[in-house]
């Protein structure tokens, strides 16, 4: 179905994830098998290249809302029964064609949204816009909580909120749940057990991909990452 990947690792490699139970839910049949798809929105209209974090009113990009199709493509004969997204306008407009091509409404969770971040709204670029000035710097000061912004840990804890709620809601089933490069990131490294702070230039979550946990009954069995759309460079700030 999908490519298996491990998280820091190269496309295509597989990832094999220990049997445990993450979510604290129990099923009535332990052989249930539900699939919850955590999906990065396509990408955004960002002429001036800015991190717009929560910013309101960024849409996706004419490309953006061709990947968004992509997978809606993709996912087309996939037993999707429950579609779910931040309330970020780029995220909904993600979800659309998704929850359109299997007759659902697009719901909204809260616990999707960006990761909060005090360089919203300014350029971030390396070697220019706002790491270049002083005024800036003492932000930086803690990259493991991280200091410039939301925890880590709160990211993926809520993220994880959101997969439980999907999760009930398309049991047996699949769901799909779009949010944000840094929060799906975030989160497949809590589920995987590594550390939750990381280099972002080697995130493994390109636009509009699937980062696809699948369950038995309450335990999480796998964890596949595929590319419907494509891969993107995760180095580029505002894409």
């Amino acid at each position: 179905m999908m490519e298996h990947s491990a998280g820091g690792h190269g496309l295509g490699e597989q990832t094999t994830v220990e049997q445990g139970n993450f979510l604290g839910l129990d099923y009535p049949h332990v052989d249930t098998h539900t699939i919850v798809h955590v999906m990065r929105h396509g990408e955004v209209h960002n002429p001036r290249g800015i991190l717009y974090g929560r910013l309101p009113s960024f849409r996706l990009s004419v490309k953006g809302r061709d990947q968004a199709r992509a997978v809606a493509g993709a996912l087309a004969d996939h037993d999707i029964t429950y579609v779910v997204a931040s309330p970020l306008q780029r995220a909904q407009e993600t979800a659309a064609p998704i929850a359109e091509s299997h007759g659902l409404t697009v719901h909204t969770d809260e616990n999707l949204i960006e990761a909060g971040n005090d360089f919203e709204g300014l350029r971030v670029g390396v070697g220019d816009g706002a790491l270049r000035r002083p005024q800036h710097w003492w932000k930086l000061r803690d990259p493991f909580t991280p200091s410039w912004g939301e925890p880590y840990l709160q990211i993926a804890h809520r993220m994880l909120a959101a997969v439980n709620a999907a999760r009930v809601a398309a049991v047996g089933h699949e769901a799909v749940c779009v949010s944000h490069q840094l929060p799906v990131w975030t989160l497949r490294r809590f589920l995987q057990g590594e550390r939750l702070w990381h280099d972002p230039r080697h995130r493994q979550c390109s636009l509009a991909s699937l980062t696809s946990l699948v369950y038995q009954g309450d335990t999480l069995v796998d964890i596949v990452y595929s590319e419907p759309a494509g891969a993107s460079d995760p180095s580029v700030t505002g894409a």
